[in-house]
């Protein structure tokens, strides 16, 4: 009924005219009278007549009943399991309204597959196995929903997904030096180089190159141990960084380092920043793009003696930066 999604709670003949699209007065009236025979519409007599016939008041009181939610009271009282809090949803029942599919789905799910907990699975397969959307649990209001019942996704038994790493092993011996570069072009430079038969990267011998795709070695490296095979986890390999040399490059390292020092220690590969130095002096370095994030610490130019972090912060100090692209194949 059209009355029911009206936002006043008073309405004239002309607005009650507009709503149900009448033109014919003989039709109004017998729209008016029944309405208010069946309690939906009272006169305010003080509105006074129209002074037609038969007459109608200007203005109603439209009396919107109130909707009877007693079987989802009671569902939400006696129906629900236990591991799901009831609470938020007896304090608002129009929310359980909509959401009560998605509710009623999580509460099937624990009262008859419960014992599919004991198992950790992905964020997208535990979405699919309840909901039977992939994507409901992250991003389609599976979270909120959890949250309303008072659950959280580690009572999912749940666990994130990343993009997995991009890696070349030349062997997969331990202890051996993994190195992390954070574009992609020095991966694949220095990839090629390994498998054209070379043995080392400016004479040092690295068993495994990663690729780091700039941030995103954050989500990868969360999983470190998870997305890769045991050998390059183990706790006796070195491993370094190497990526461009600006404000970004440097955060990139030193956040790496700050997040996963319990567990892994991640120290610069010097010896590469101070070929790029070298090489840089033939050069006009270009300009760093505007907006970096300049608040570096100094553990990574701990790393390094006075003069090279001298000239590194003189580089940057211009708000100047060098690419790790400045290293050729030819170079290694």
């Amino acid at each position: 009924m059209q009355l029911n999604n009206y936002n006043k709670n008073k309405i004239s003949l002309d607005e009650l005219q507009a709503l149900y699209g009448i033109k014919d007065y003989t039709n109004l009236v017998n729209l008016v009278n029944t309405l208010t025979e069946e309690g939906h519409l009272s006169p305010i007599k003080s509105s006074k007549s129209n002074g037609k016939k038969p007459p109608l008041f200007n203005r109603y009181h439209i009396i919107k009943k109130q909707e009877d939610v007693s079987k989802l009271t009671e569902e939400l009282l006696y129906q629900l399991n236990p591991m799901l809090k009831n609470d938020y949803y007896l304090k608002n029942i129009e929310v359980y309204k909509s959401d009560r599919p998605y509710v009623r789905l999580l509460n099937d799910f624990f009262q008859n597959h419960k014992e599919s907990l004991q198992n950790a699975v992905s964020y997208n397969e535990r979405s699919f196995e309840i909901w039977g959307r992939e994507k409901f649990l992250l991003r389609e209001g599976g979270i909120r929903i959890l949250k309303n019942v008072g659950l959280s996704e580690d009572d999912l038994n749940v666990y994130p997904t990343t993009e997995p790493l991009a890696y070349y092993s030349k062997y997969k011996t331990t202890p051996q030096k993994i190195l992390i570069l954070e574009n992609k072009d020095t991966f694949y430079s220095m990839r090629k180089h390994l498998l054209d038969g070379n043995t080392t990267i400016l004479g040092v011998d690295f068993g495994t190159l990663i690729y780091g795709s700039g941030k995103s070695i954050y989500k990868s490296f969360s999983d470190f141990t998870f997305c890769v095979e045991p050998y390059l986890s183990d706790e006796t390999n070195e491993i370094l960084y190497f990526g461009d040399l600006d404000y970004e490059g440097i955060i990139i390292y030193e956040t790496l380092q700050e997040c996963f020092q319990e567990k892994i220690i991640v120290k610069p590969f010097c010896l590469a920043y101070e070929v790029m130095l070298i090489k840089a002096k033939a050069y006009e370095l270009p300009f760093m793009k505007e907006g970096q994030n300049r608040n570096i610490g100094s553990s990574f130019f701990a790393y390094f003696n006075k003069e090279i972090q001298e000239q590194m912060k003189l580089i940057l100090k211009e708000n100047r930066y060098i690419p790790q692209e400045i290293l050729q194949i030819v170079d290694l």
